[in-house]
């Protein structure tokens, strides 16, 4: 096949091809650096800003490459057993494809062939990730969009990709989610997997290449809502409806460690229970919602609390994937091992690890780091840092009243967390009169945000004695206090100081920060009231995972035409960003 780095014959299987015990991490850093925008796109490689002209440029490849070595020489010293990268779309190759993008995926067949030996250096076996499905021309021409040729297609560049590249691992598949709106690549996703029935379908073609060729297939079960496979990873019945009787030592099933996206206030997701199948555990350790690794958003007590609940299924559970790069959209651009600061991202990571893989708690692992990155660093006080770190988390970032309940619209669980989103802090007559809808008792959570940012303060006291960065406790400092000061305006009476005191609050903030988060302030009263959006609430969101009889007909069924006039009040009150980045608002009404 065209742009193979080198003429080499089939060898065994890739390291941890058929491994016990599966501890992904990915390794997408190296690859940001050549980033472009303001705002990043985490959720997959930047494959066009790596390029110049349709080629890889040879001192970036020496520069990924250098990176790549670090990230795996950090990944091996934890005891993760693979690494991902993306994506499939980007090695296999087709002849049919035109001769400029052929040249295109010789440099990265080129270049990924060196990364997968780095790897296999050091024992780390290697998974390629993919969107099922991506498309171009010629694969649409040959696919039609069709399940069962999509498959077949899938399975036949899966079996040349492990022939060309006996380091790999696998290929970890996910199916409910595709690339964002703003995204612009050679293969854009499409989410063509709609129920369980185009599922099983894929994995009658893809499983048997896996089983012939010793390679496991990572199945991801997260979705985005959409279509009725969009509550695979919550509910039961379409879980049983996807995997019973499909049977494979090829197969692992990945899920969330909750029933929505990496949120705290979520119980560990039941499906881990649901079936024997082999699963993993995905964590996320560089924080999309929480700040991208800018300030502590610590997960080991968490990480501690999922570990107990599954030790008793080793059989089941083989392992975890933990995200330290991947996922969100925003400014912030730490690398994880790569950059000196990325402290909070790789402290999360080191914990995870410790307590999945070695069974550590938390402050057995939190001992463990300070002993190897914080020399005469006292362990006990470091505890004390990272439980104050996690207090401010789920009292001042996360609102309690609203953040405990649990809430579903159609076949998503909504988040508990609404007026953060990525980088964007929202403050306006919208997100005030939702958050009153469930919020009783505002005054207890202005006192609770106020409390919390004096936690901070007393990190900021303890940080110099730890060798902790005060600078990102302060950055941390002064967004929340913006938090703080929104849960006035949320939840007490609207008056003209208010609106003052959060306009000089964000205009300090631009000022200080070059990269700040964004502060959408919009004060202008809008027709769609609270008492309209209690009573919205009160037909469509239910608090209850089952389906009404309601939802059955109405609001799966039917609701997605009512979406022009969501789409009009959304352009009233909600930021203009949730319509024009990731798939959009319109995904939920698939």
């Amino acid at each position: 096949m065209n742009g193979n780095p080198e003429s080499r014959a089939p060898t065994a299987p890739g390291p941890n091809a058929r491994a016990a015990r599966l501890y992904l991490l990915d390794a997408v850093g190296p690859f940001f650096r050549y980033a472009r925008g303001r705002r990043v796109n985490w959720s997959k490689i930047p494959f066009r800003d790596v390029e110049k002209e349709g080629r890889i440029p040879p001192e970036r490849a020496a520069q990924i490459r250098a990176d790549f070595e670090r990230v795996a020489d950090a990944a091996a010293r934890l005891g993760f057993t693979a690494l991902t990268l993306d994506d499939v779309a980007h090695l296999a190759d087709d002849p049919d494809y035109p001769d400029a993008l052929r040249r295109t995926l010789g440099d990265w067949r080129a270049l990924y062939g060196r990364l997968f030996r780095a790897a296999a250096d050091r024992g780390l076996g290697v998974f390629l990730t993919t969107d099922i499905m991506y498309f171009n021309e010629v694969i649409r021409r040959k696919t039609r969009g069709r399940i069962g040729a999509v498959g077949e297609y899938l399975a036949a560049a899966c079996e040349g990709l492990f022939r060309d590249f006996p380091e790999l691992s696998g290929v970890v598949a996910r199916i409910g989610e595709t690339d964002g709106l703003d995204v612009a690549c050679d293969f854009p996703s499409e989410m063509i997997v709609r129920r369980p029935a185009h599922v099983r379908r894929l994995l009658r073609a893809l499983l048997p290449v896996f089983e012939r060729q010793g390679r496991t297939l990572v199945l991801r079960t997260w979705s985005v809502g959409a279509y009725r496979i969009g509550d695979l990873m919550w509910n039961r019945k379409t879980f049983r409806k996807t995997f019973d009787g499909v049977e494979s030592d090829a197969l692992v099933i990945s899920l969330k460690h909750g029933e929505s996206d990496f949120f705290r206030f979520l119980p560990l997701n039941k499906q881990f229970f649901r079936t024997k199948h082999r699963k993993i555990i995905e964590l996320q350790a560089r924080r999309e919602y929480e700040g991208f690794g800018e300030y502590p958003a610590f997960i080991g007590w968490d990480c501690e609390n999922y570990a107990l609940q599954l030790r008793d299924r080793p059989d089941v559970v083989i392992g975890a994937s933990v995200w330290c790069q991947t996922g969100g959209w925003g400014p912030f651009r730490r690398l994880t091992f790569l950059d000196e600061n990325a402290i909070w991202t790789e402290l999360n990571v080191h914990v995870a690890m410790r307590i999945f893989r070695d069974r550590r708690t938390t402050e057995e692992a939190v001992a463990d780091f300070a002993r190897e990155r914080l020399p005469g660093a006292d362990p006990i006080k470091l505890t004390r840092f990272l439980r104050l770190s996690e207090e401010v988390i789920r009292e001042l970032l996360y609102l309690r009243e609203f953040s405990t309940k649990k809430l579903f619209f159609r076949r998503l669980r909504i988040p508990p967390l609404l007026w953060v989103y990525w980088d964007h802090i929202i403050i306006n007559h919208s997100m005030r009169d939702i958050l009153r809808c469930f919020v009783a008792d505002g005054e207890a959570a202005i006192r609770e945000g106020r409390a919390a940012l004096e936690k901070i303060r007393e990190m900021i006291e303890m940080a110099p004695s730890l060798g902790l960065p005060t600078e990102d406790l302060q950055f941390q400092y002064d967004t929340f206090e913006i938090l703080a000061a929104a849960r006035e305006y949320y939840f007490r009476p609207f008056n003209e100081e208010i609106a003052r005191r959060l306009r000089a609050l964000a205009r300090r903030y631009r000022r200080r920060y070059r990269t700040p988060y964004q502060i959408v302030l919009n004060f202008r009263q809008i027709r769609m009231t609270r008492e309209r959006w209690r009573r919205l609430f009160g037909i469509f969101v239910r608090d209850q995972r089952g389906y009404r009889l309601f939802d059955r007909i109405v609001t799966i069924r039917f609701l997605s035409w009512l979406y022009p006039l969501l789409r009009r009040f959304s352009r009233e009150g909600l930021p203009e960003f949730a319509e024009k980045q990731a798939m959009g608002i319109e995904t939920l009404f698939r």
